[in-house]
C-alpha cells in the first residue's frame, strides 16, 4: 500500500457473516457466503449457481476531508450501517445504508473518547453487530489499541493494547478471537532518535459477541517474530526481504494484511515489504512458518510491463509517453497488499493483490531509477546493454537500490554493473497454495485490458490523467482482493489504485481463472478515484436484497455502492 501522506490510510476491513474486505483491511470468513477462507460448498446448496455477473453503481457518498476520507469500509447488515474509515481526520464515519441508493451519514468515531496519546483510526471489522477498530498510538511507534463497539449505539464495549502501529484487524469465523497486523514500521533509519519497533501479531481472546451484549472481554497475546531472528542468513537466503538497517527479523518483518482459514485454526499474513507470507496458529498464538513469495520473471511472455514513460521514441534519453508493454529483462518482487482465501476440494489457496511498496525513511531509502543506480548494465544479463539502460527502455524504471540486504546480490557488482533489477510489485493478482507455491498469476493482463480506456490515460495515476504516469512505478498497482461466493462459483475482486475501478475474475477453478468483466467509474481527474478499501455484501445481508460491492475510494474521498447482478 501507499505509505506517504496519511498514516490512517493504512488500514484493514472486514467481513460480517459473510461479508469480506479488501485492500489494506481486514475480513471476517464465513463458510456459506462470502468470506477470507469461505467454500462455496454450502452456498451452493442454498442458491444456483450463475454463469456471469455484472456490476452497476447504484449509490455513493462524498465524505468530508478530501484525499483519504474514504477508505476501508465494513458494513453490518443488524443495524444496516456501513462504517468507512476516514483516514484524512482519523475517524469512522457511520453510514445508514438502509436505502443503498442514497447513504446518509448517521455520526463519526473519534479516538478521543478511547484514551489519550492516540492518533487515528486504521481498519473496521465487524461481526454479529459489533465493530472492531484498530487505533494507533501518537507517536506511531508506540503501542496501539484495539476497540470494540456495538453496532446499533456506539457504544464502547472493551478495548485492549495492541502492537505498534495497528493496521489491519479481522475476527476469526468463529467470533472467538480478533487478529490484528501491528506492522511495527520505523520512525527513521540510523538517526540518533530512531526508534524501530517489532513486528507482530495480537490474537485477542474475545467474550461473546452479540447485538446486545453490554461488555466484551479481550485477553490480548502478542505472537511475534523474535524466534526467527537467529535465523536472518536462512531467511534471507530463501528469498525473504530482510533490509533495513541494523534491524532484526523482528523488526524488520512488517505484518500488512491477514486472511484466516475457514475453521479458526490458522491465518496467513501478508509482509508486503519483506515479500513473504507468514503463518499463524491460532490455538498456539505463534508464528509457524514464515515463507518467500519469490520473483516475477517479466522477461517471460505474457509477464510483460510498460516500464517508461519516455517511449515514444527508440532508444533515448528524452522520449515521449507511449503505451508500450513488452517483456523485459526484470525481477518482480510479489509484495502483496491484502491478501483472501477460499477452499476448492479441501485444499485452501491463497488470493493475493500485489501491490508493491518501496521503504522511505529519513536515512534510509531504496527506490531508485534504473539509470540513476546502475553505472551500466551486464552484457551477458541484458541484451543491447548501452541502448537498455536510456530512458525510452529501462531508464527510468523504479527499482530496489537493496534487494535483500546483507551480502545477499543486490543487483549490482562493485565496478556498478547491474546485473539484475528488481522492480516493486507484479501488477497483477496471484493464487498460491498456503506453502507459497504459485499456482496463477494474471500477468500481464490488468495493462492490457487498461490500455485503451475512454475515460482515463493509460497507466494514469489516482491523483492526475497524464498518459504514463505510473509505468515506471507499480503501473495500475493492484491493492485491494476480496470473494464472493454465489452458488458454486466464487469470484474474486481486485482494486486497482492507480488507474481505478475493479477487475472481476472467476476464480473457482485455481489454476485457471477467467476474467469476468472490468468496471472504471473515474472520468480523467474527477469521479471515483483510488480504490482502497473493497467489501462483498451478499444478498441474504444486502438491505436491498441483491448481493453489493462496496468500495471506498481513498484518492476522491467518496465510497461507491455497486450491485452485483448476477446472470443464468
Amino acid at each position: 500500500m501507499n505509505k506517504p501522506k496519511f498514516r490512517a490510510a493504512l488500514a484493514g476491513s472486514l467481513i460480517l457473516s459473510a461479508i469480506l474486505i479488501a485492500a489494506c483491511g481486514g475480513s471476517d470468513s464465513d463458510t456459506t457466503q462470502s468470506g477470507s477462507s469461505a467454500s462455496s460448498s454450502s452456498a451452493s446448496s442454498v442458491e444456483p449457481t450463475p454463469t456471469g455477473l455484472t456490476l452497476s453503481k447504484i449509490g455513493g457518498f462524498q465524505h468530508d476531508g478530501g484525499a483519504s476520507s474514504a477508505e476501508i469500509t465494513a458494513y453490518d447488515p443488524l443495524s444496516k450501517r456501513l462504517f468507512v474509515v476516514n483516514g484524512a481526520l482519523g475517524t469512522v464515519d457511520v453510514l445508514n445504508l438502509a436505502d443503498p441508493t442514497a447513504p446518509t451519514l448517521i455520526s463519526s468515531i473519534s479516538t478521543a473518547s478511547f484514551g489519550s496519546g492516540l492518533g487515528g483510526v486504521n481498519s473496521v471489522a465487524v461481526h454479529d453487530g459489533v465493530v472492531a477498530l484498530t487505533i494507533e498510538a501518537n507517536p506511531k511507534t508506540s503501542n496501539g489499541i484495539a476497540a470494540l463497539l456495538r453496532a446499533s449505539d456506539l457504544v464502547t464495549l472493551g478495548t485492549a493494547s495492541v502492537g505498534a502501529l495497528p493496521d489491519m484487524l479481522t475476527f476469526t469465523p468463529d467470533g472467538k478471537t480478533l487478529l490484528v497486523a501491528n506492522e511495527g514500521e520505523p520512525s527513521s533509519y540510523d538517526q540518533s532518535d530512531s526508534i524501530d519497533p517489532e513486528g507482530s501479531i495480537s490474537v485477542i481472546a474475545l467474550g461473546p459477541l452479540g447485538p446486545t451484549v453490554t461488555s466484551v472481554s479481550m485477553t490480548a497475546t502478542q505472537a511475534g517474530f523474535t524466534a526467527y531472528n537467529s535465523q536472518i542468513d536462512s531467511l534471507r537466503a530463501a528469498g525473504v526481504r530482510i533490509f533495513g538497517p541494523n534491524a532484526s527479523v523482528a523488526q524488520d518483518l512488517e505484518p500488512e494484511y491477514i486472511t484466516v482459514a475457514a475453521d479458526s485454526s490458522k491465518a496467513w499474513i501478508t509482509l508486503q515489504e519483506n515479500n513473504a507470507v507468514a503463518e499463524l496458529d491460532i490455538a498456539s498464538k505463534t508464528i509457524t512458518a514464515i515463507r518467500p513469495f519469490g520473483l516475477k520473471d517479466h522477461s517471460l511472455a505474457g509477464n510483460g510491463m510498460d516500464v517508461s514513460d519516455e517511449d515514444g521514441g527508440e532508444n533515448t534519453n528524452n522520449g515521449t509517453p507511449a503505451i508500450k508493454i513488452r517483456t523485459v529483462p526484470v525481477k518482480g518482487m510479489y509484495m502483496p497488499d491484502a491478501i483472501a482465501s477460499y477452499t476448492v476440494g479441501g485444499e485452501t489457496y491463497l488470493v493475493t493483490a500485489n501491490e508493491g511498496d518501496a521503504r522511505e525513511y529519513d536515512g534510509f531509502a531504496e527506490k531508485v531509477r534504473v539509470r540513476a543506480h546502475c553505472d551500466s548494465l551486464d552484457a551477458t544479463a541484458f541484451a543491447d546493454a548501452a541502448n537498455a539502460i536510456r530512458d525510452s527502455n529501462l531508464g527510468r524504471l523504479k527499482i530496489t537500490a537493496n534487494y535483500n540486504g546483507g551480502s545477499i546480490d543486490t543487483g549490482k557488482d562493485t565496478s556498478g554493473t547491474c546485473t539484475a533489477l528488481y522492480s516493486f510489485g507484479a501488477r497483477s493478482f496471484s493464487i498460491w497454495k498456503t506453502d507459497a507455491r504459485q499456482v496463477y498469476d494474471s500477468g500481464d493482463e490488468f495493462e492490457q485490458r487498461t490500455q485503451a480506456l475512454s475515460n482515463v490515460n493509460f497507466n494514469a495515476s489516482n491523483d492526475n490523467d497524464k498518459l504514463d504516469a505510473r509505468s515506471t512505478a507499480k503501473g495500475p498497482e493492484p491493492e485491494g482482493v476480496v470473494l464472493g461466493h454465489f452458488g458454486g462459483k466464487t469470484y474474486a475482486f481486485i482494486g486497482l489504485e492507480r488507474v481505478g475501478g475493479v477487475m472481476v475474475y472467476d476464480i473457482t477453478t485455481p489454476a485457471a481463472p477467467a476474467f469476468v468483466t472490468y468496471v472504471n467509474p473515474r472520468a480523467g481527474e474527477t469521479g471515483d478515484r483510488g480504490p482502497e478499501g473493497l467489501a462483498v455484501v451478499p444478498a441474504a445481508d444486502s438491505p436491498n436484497g441483491k448481493p453489493l460491492l462496496i468500495v471506498g475510494n481513498e484518492t476522491s474521498g467518496s465510497t461507491a455502492i455497486y450491485q452485483i447482478d448476477l446472470s443464468y
